[in-house]
């Protein structure tokens, strides 16, 4: 096996996480799409930026920076989010983390597959987070292009999720890198695993955003807040269009 140099690793890693059930024998009616959100970060940026910004959010609110932010907590006013049950303090708490999420600085490529419409237009469908990631990983293939990044090793950090899905999820993720893709070509990127415990700033911003996209899908006249602060952070062409760049919905 190759021993890596400094100098084979990207300037870039990719942090995923996804809103909603991939499986397709059940299908909520009020959440019937399956997000799948990559944010990339710039590792200098990351580390100099994004790391303090999300530390510093922390100690103003819990006082030490071992909490970690889940979407569904904060949404639920769950455990260490208790005292979000205080309307006051929850607009406060959701402003600064809005404006957190909006300064930060990352490139957002998104998956959404509408589950419903899956179903009805195949008779046999794949799975929801296999064809999700392949888009994902073939958009942000497109970003490392445009800066000259494909020559290098970038690593993709996903969430355990138990050991079945992570390997099935292994599985997918080196047959699209081994050429299952629209380049026909390997792709540069590894897998990472990290502990659902893991404090990874990154890993809390792709849960925080991956909901509030689902849902300007779903709700597109729906007062978003959360969503219009990401509107910016979306990949695009050159002419500035997300649809199909930044975010792609199938089918």
């Amino acid at each position: 096996m190759k021993k890596f140099e400094i100098d084979d690793f990207s300037d870039y890693i990719l942090y995923v996480d996804e809103s909603g059930d991939h499986g397709l024998a059940s299908i909520d009616p009020n959440y019937p799409v399956f997000v799948l959100a990559f944010c990339i970060f710039h590792k200098e940026q990351y580390a100099s930026q994004v790391v303090s910004a999300v530390q510093r959010f922390k100690f103003k609110y819990f006082g030490h920076d071992m909490v970690i932010l889940h979407e569904h907590d904060i949404r639920k006013d769950k455990g260490d989010f208790k005292f979000l049950k205080n309307k006051e303090k929850k607009d406060a708490f959701l402003n600064e983390l809005t404006e957190m999420v909006k300064h930060a600085p990352f490139t957002l490529i998104t998956t959404v597959i509408k589950k419903d419409l899956l179903m009805a237009r195949y008779v046999k469908p794949e799975n929801p987070y296999h064809i999700a990631l392949g888009f994902g990983l073939e958009r942000a293939y497109r970003f490392l292009q445009s800066d000259g990044q494909t020559d290098k090793i970038t690593h993709v950090v996903f969430e355990n999720r138990g050991k079945k899905e992570d390997d099935d999820l292994e599985l997918e993720f080196r047959r699209v890198c081994d050429g299952g893709n629209y380049f026909s070509k390997h792709l540069p990127f590894r897998i990472v695993f990290a502990d659902k415990k893991t404090n990874s700033g990154g890993l809390q911003f792709a849960d925080l955003v991956a909901r509030p996209i689902g849902l300007s899908i779903l709700r597109p006249s729906q007062s978003n807040r959360a969503f219009e602060a990401l509107k910016s952070k979306f990949y695009c062409d050159r002419r500035g269009k997300i649809d199909g760049w930044g975010l792609k919905c199938f089918p």
